[in-house]
């Protein structure tokens, strides 16, 4: 008698199961996705309803046979991937390939293996069993949701960006959700183009009572409405009324009020929060919460999941999971902090309701109790679920607000102050969450002395750029994209030098804004924000069995096909030519244009190649082009190119770390990293430390025979030995609290010294 098969998608996953599992039952996995469309070509047939041709994905043979293997000696075959649209597509794409093989060897009258679709949103042996007590057929409405968003990607991307690389430049690409996304991003920064500021001034007052502290207010009236003081002449005016005038009080209102905690974390909130508080990108946030839900080892625990499913947008939590919650918190904190009833969240309306929200799987197993184990940016991510999950649960916080409003003369003047009465749910989710403001004691008719009475100019600020917190925020407000999609949309904006990243807010770059231009003027469906929100809607009703995938592909591409038809005609290309600016050549007086080179943008005169002037470039806050001066070094050639004779300079990366590369470029493109001149430290290999950055824009230096060797230092290296560990190398570093100084890379090694020492020693 053969095992129970149990595919999963992970080898984490097939760890923490089998761990809990019987002897029955046997755990494999699928390591993601199996089969896909083909990577070089269509695979759709158009002209047939749009089926597609899927392979299986290269690599993936050998895991697919292992699978095959495993269930021709099973009895039962349960197919576990995630919980969503992708988890049933990975289901049906491996149900397929079985019963394929399956096909193949059948004898006659020989049973074929079931197959059962079974889904957990926790990875416990609880959640497990009673999955495997509940099995159900594959979901075709859910699958072949999944099959329209992939078709639909795959047409977009597949016909116009061959479009893209003959107007702009060749290796970009377009997406139904990314080019959007785009669009926001450029949308923001026109708008701060255009933003004109607007003079404001404020006023404030140092004041004190009878008893102390000192209070701050601020102006809040005059003449009985909003004040509005747009010039220091009408600032210096106002102060004319109010000289002489005392501070008296008018009013002191109090009152108390509750504090509710927020519901539990969404894919889209954890993402916001993880970025706010902990700095993550929205990509380490969800490969960081995969970690924890797949499992990870807890000493004598063993491999053990710690969060419930990350990919959701309901905010519902299981009884049971409330229960335990009140359970800790009656024992550790006492039934003041519990609310009469336990707390339930509403879901918005549109999301999907399949899976809880966030939470972790037991609350007993505290941030305290799990620290010891997890990598640092793991345990901080688990210490904001929890806390956030817990404070979910909890009885609200009680504050005491106090609103004094004070005259004087023409004017009107307001302080606020802040106490918390009882803390509730901020004892866990962190009392700084509700800064306490004290107030005096005060009573109407008081006069108050002022200290200070000061005025100040202010101008009023762009929209500011979105951050990935705030991007997560759009993009799910205006029903762009999904949940579980938008770390690879900000990821491909990034990786495509669509934007950058600048003090951590997207900044779209000339070849973004270039490529979003063009695509809104010729795809306006495509690029209508409305548009592809229902497009999202229409994919929900298509996973409900509301509405035939094909029928919805063919109502997109009888818009988008006619569309493409006519920008392939009409779209004007910058490729080449570059894009105008409008600004004289410093040399020879002919226009500038920008070009989109291999490494990133630059000016170019349009003269070339006649003139072959070229220069770096930003814009400023208002737009305009600026020209970059290049750097002593650059100006300066380093040698005679090896394959033309022509000079050779240091230039500098989009991303920041130089290289050499010929003057002769276009036609020339010989280039070789910048050298630091220190050997590579790894024993036996040949190389040499060489300057390179990340695409984020973090300089290092690496060996130059990677992948062969993968030495590198985040500093500046030096060639010497470190006189306390021996290290082979030394690196010249800055930090706040030493300035620069000489270290040694090895982290377990503490030995520094000071720059004026090695400048001593030379």
């Amino acid at each position: 008698m053969g095992k129970n098969l149990i595919i999963v998608e992970s080898p984490a996953k097939v760890r923490t199961i089998s761990k809990f599992l019987g002897k029955d039952y046997s755990v494999e996995a699928s390591v993601g996705h199996v089969r896909d469309l083909p990577s070089k070509e269509l695979g759709v047939d158009e002209e047939h309803g749009f089926e597609p041709s899927y392979q299986v994905i290269s690599g993936k043979e050998k895991v697919v046979n292992k699978l095959r293997q495993a269930a021709a000696k099973a009895d039962h075959v349960y197919l576990a991937p995630d919980p969503d649209r992708e988890g049933e597509a990975i289901a049906w794409h491996v149900a397929e390939l079985l019963r394929e093989a399956g096909g193949k060897k059948k004898k006659k009258d020989a049973e074929e293996t079931p197959i059962s679709r079974i889904q957990f949103n926790e990875i416990t042996a609880r959640a497990v069993r009673e999955a495997l007590e509940q099995p159900r057929s594959l979901d075709r409405s859910l699958f072949e949701s999944q099959q329209a968003r992939r078709i639909l990607d795959r047409l977009v991307g597949y016909k116009l960006s061959p479009l893209l690389w003959k107007k702009v430049k060749r290796g970009i690409s377009a997406g139904r959700v990314q080019s959007v996304a785009l669009r926001i991003v450029v949308d923001r920064e026109r708008e701060r183009m255009v933003f004109e500021p607007e003079e404001y001034w404020l006023f404030k007052a140092e004041l004190e009572g009878p008893e102390p502290p000192p209070l701050t207010a601020d102006l809040w009236k005059v003449d009985g409405k909003k004040p509005a003081i747009g010039s220091g002449e009408e600032a210096e005016a106002l102060e004319g009324r109010m000289e002489g005038q005392p501070f008296i009080v008018a009013e002191v209102a109090q009152k108390e009020r509750k504090r509710n905690p927020k519901p539990p974390f969404i894919t889209s909130t954890l993402q916001q929060d993880a970025a706010n508080k902990l700095g993550f990108s929205a990509k380490k946030t969800m490969s960081t919460a995969q970690r924890l839900y797949e499992g990870v080892e807890l000493g004598d625990r063993g491999t053990t999941a710690l969060i419930t499913y990350m990919r959701t947008d309901s905010v519902r939590v299981s009884g049971e999971a409330r229960g335990a919650a009140r359970d800790f918190l009656l024992k550790k904190m006492g039934d003041e902090y519990v609310p009469d009833k336990p707390r339930g969240y509403k879901t918005k309306s549109g999301a999907q309701d399949a899976h809880e929200a966030i939470r972790p799987i037991d609350v007993f197993l505290s941030p305290e109790e799990v620290k010891p184990y997890l990598p640092r940016d793991q345990f901080r991510l688990y210490e904001l679920i929890w806390r956030r999950f817990m404070a979910s649960q909890m009885a609200s916080a009680v504050i005491h607000d106090t609103v004094v409003t004070i005259d004087r003369g023409p004017t009107q003047w307001r302080a606020k102050g802040e106490r918390i009465l009882f803390p509730g749910f901020l004892k866990i989710y962190g009392m700084d969450e509700a800064a306490e403001s004290a107030l005096p004691k005060l009573e109407q008719g008081m006069e108050l002395t002022p200290k200070k009475v000061s005025k100040e100019q202010k101008f009023t600020q762009p929209p500011p750029r979105y951050s990935e917190a705030s991007l997560v925020k759009e993009l799910e407000d205006k029903g762009i994209g999904r949940p579980s999609t938008y770390a690879q949309i900000i990821s491909t904006l990034l990786d495509r030098d669509y934007a950058r990243l600048q003090e951590k807010r997207f900044v779209p770059t000339e070849l973004g804004m270039t490529v979003s231009d063009l695509l809104s003027k010729h795809f306006q469906n495509l690029m209508d924000i409305s548009f592809t929100a229902r497009m999202e809607e229409s994919l929900d009703h298509v996973a409900e069995g509301g509405e035939d995938w094909k029928h919805l592909l063919k109502e997109f591409t009888g818009n988008f096909y006619p569309t493409l038809e006519k920008a392939q005609e009409e779209m004007e290309g910058v490729k080449g030519s570059g894009k105008e600016t409008g600004i004289p050549c410093p040399d020879c007086g002919k226009p500038l244009t920008v070009r989109f080179g291999r490494n990133g943008e630059f000016l170019g005169c349009s003269g070339y190649p006649d003139c072959t002037f070229t220069s770096e470039f930003n814009r400023d806050e208002s737009g305009q082009i600026q020209l970059i001066e290049k750097p002593k070094e650059e100006l300066e050639p380093v040698g005679a190119c090896p394959e033309c004779g022509k000079d050779l300079y240091v230039k500098t990366s989009r991303t920041g770390s130089r290289f050499i590369a010929c003057s002769g470029y276009p036609d020339c493109k010989y280039s070789q990293p910048f050298t630091t001149g220190v050997p590579c430290p790894n024993q036996n290999c040949p190389g040499e430390l060489v300057e390179k950055s990340s695409k984020r824009g973090k300089v290092f230096y690496s060996c130059n025979q990677y992948p062969k060797c993968d030495y590198a230092v985040w500093d500046w290296p030096i060639n010497e030995k470190c006189p306390m560990c021996e290290s082979p190398v030394l690196v010249k570093k800055t930090t706040k609290a030493r300035g620069p100084h000489i270290a040694c890379p090895n982290k377990k090694c503490r030995f520094t010294r000071s720059i004026e020492e090695e400048e001593t020693d030379e």
